[in-house]
Parts: C-alpha cells; structure tokens; sequence
C-alpha cells in the first residue's frame, strides 16, 4: 500500500467519469444504451443522481486502486494499459458476457458496456502506470 500513487489512482477514477460521459452521452452509445435497457429520458431524470455518482466514484476509485496494485510499483504506462485492457477484457468483459447471457440482455448492450469498462480499464492503466 506504501508504494500506491494515491494521485494517479485519483487521476485514474475520475477518469472512468471523463470517458464515461462520452461514451454513454448522445455523441457516444447513450441513445443505444437507453433503447436497450428500455430507459426513457424521463426514467433517467427520476434517478437519485447524487447518489448514483457518488457510489459510482468510490467504485471508481476501489478499481483503480485494485489496478494499482494489481500492476505493482514497476509498472509503465504501456505495461498499465496493456494490463488494464486485459483486466476489462479478460475479466470485466467475460463476467459482464456471462451475465447477460443468463439474463438474457442484447448483444448490442453487453458490446456498449463491456466496451465501456475496456476503454476505461486500459486508460486507467496507462494512467497509473505512466505517473509513478
């Protein structure tokens, strides 16, 4: 825990929020995202929002500390995220597949979502392997 960059993890969780308000935004696979859970705007709007990006930043951060010590204190930003892509895509993604498979969620749904925790993954990667 001593050699944890506690500002590049910092860094690195308030990244998931960057990438996150692109890809789920108009611009990005937020209208998609919408159509497949069956959301409506209206659904969104009656949402406790301080809530939901309150626990969403502390999981945030959980993960970018689990990464961050997952790559150890030799990591660089090309080891970061190439770790952090096979962390989303070998674990994130598969568990996130397996689920939906069961709960029967489009395919379409599982690619925005699963997609989303790669791209962020590897660029928490990069993040806290680049800033030692």
């Amino acid at each position: 825990m001593e050699t944890l960059n506690y500002w590049a993890i910092l860094v690195a969780a308030i990244s998931t929020f960057l990438i996150g308000g692109i890809w789920y935004s108009p611009v990005g696979f937020g209208k998609a995202w919408m159509r497949e859970n069956g959301f409506t705007e209206e659904d969104l709007k009656n949402g406790n929002m301080a809530k939901i990006f309150g626990i969403a930043f502390v999981l945030g951060l959980i993960s970018a500390i689990n990464l961050a010590m997952f790559l150890g204190p030799d990591a660089d930003f090309s080891m970061g995220a190439f770790y952090g892509f096979l962390a989303g895509f070998g674990w994130v993604a598969t568990f996130i597949g397996t689920h939906y498979l069961f709960e029967r969620r489009s395919l379409k749904l599982f690619l925005i979502n699963a997609g989303y925790s790669i791209v962020a993954l590897t660029i928490m990667g990069l993040i806290i392997g680049a800033w030692r």
